[in-house]
């Protein structure tokens, strides 16, 4: 059973407004449906990645 945003929200200590929370409800269906299903994701086309380099980006 998936909670809703209000449920998740209050579990953390957090309540918020009724005007707020239909904002909110409307972004996380946005994630939701941007996100897709990352089951059928290709990995091999996903191969980003990031390092980070201490005191700065230096290329050889």
């Amino acid at each position: 059973m998936a909670l809703s945003v209000k449920e998740l929200l209050e579990q953390k200590g957090i309540d918020p407004k009724e005007e707020h929370l239909e904002i909110l409800e409307n972004r996380w269906a946005g994630l939701k449906a941007a996100r897709g299903n990352l089951e059928t994701v290709n990995v091999d086309d996903a191969d980003i990645s990031l390092r980070n380099v201490p005191g700065g980006d230096h290329s050889e």
